[in-house]
């Protein structure tokens, strides 16, 4: 495996309350960009304010990097980051067949979520963008609190016959994504989102789109230059910012 990559502090944790919060007590002292790693959570938190759950042996960090980029380009991080992410399974020994990306923000394993990934943003200005990221290492939640049209979790030991630590796991990850970083700062967006593209699931298929206000069903035609999920329906192509996305009928 390379070297850490140069420029990136770490900081490693038995527990933390989540690793977003121990960010933003960061921000005044951070040089630069930090990965933050918990070995357990007392209050993660996920999508929408859900709890995210860390149980031993799984995955829970975040990096907190100085914005030395427009709002609108942070925001595109999250496909930089599961890109990452998707790359960092394949160096601990993943198939590469075996990952795909779901939009807006997760990594899933054999068609069920391994990974989710949390942006936010911090500081005055704001002046500081928190990823959080939470990976299913060890052990997969139960699917009792799931709706039935989610997909369903897996894990890497679980589903994959891997056994990784989590600080090894973290040094793939960042690794991986200083990489496609530099893809995206010396390439764009265009060139994210076409090997994000790569890997969609159900790109070309009939999802559901579930909004805070209604429930849009199309098939997955693209995702445009800003991030939007991109559904052709009934009457039309929509455009799609923000959704919980469901696979069928939903």
């Amino acid at each position: 495996m390379a070297k850490w990559p140069s420029g990136y502090d770490r900081a490693v944790f038995d527990t933390v309350d989540s690793t977003n919060a121990e960010a933003r007590r960061r921000l005044a002292t951070a040089a630069g960009p930090i990965w933050i790693l918990a070995h357990a959570q007392t209050a993660g938190i996920g999508r929408r304010g859900r709890t995210w759950s860390t149980e031993a042996g799984n995955f829970a960090a975040t990096l907190l990097q100085p914005l030395i980029m427009p709002l609108g380009q942070a925001a595109l991080q999250s496909f930089t980051a599961a890109l990452a992410l998707r790359d960092a399974f394949i160096a601990v020994g993943g198939k590469s067949d075996d990952y795909t990306l779901k939009w807006p923000n997760d990594v899933l394993l054999k068609g069920g979520k391994i990974a989710g990934i949390l942006l936010e943003t911090a500081g005055a200005g704001p002046s500081h963008l928190c990823i959080g990221i939470g990976v299913n290492l060890a052990h997969a939640p139960s699917v009792r609190a799931l709706e039935s049209t989610a997909v369903p979790p897996r894990s890497l030991a679980g589903d994959a016959g891997l056994s990784v630590p989590a600080e090894t796991f973290l040094e793939a990850l960042a690794i991986a994504y200083d990489a496609r970083l530099r893809q995206f700062q010396q390439g764009g967006f265009d060139a994210i989102r076409r090997d994000w593209l790569a890997h969609a699931v159900k790109l070309g298929a009939v999802i559901t789109a579930r909004t805070v206000s209604e429930e849009i069903q199309g098939r997955f035609e693209t995702v445009d230059e800003t991030g939007a999920l991109v559904l052709h329906t009934p009457k039309g192509p929509r455009q799609i910012t923000a959704a919980e996305i469901f696979f069928g009928e939903g």
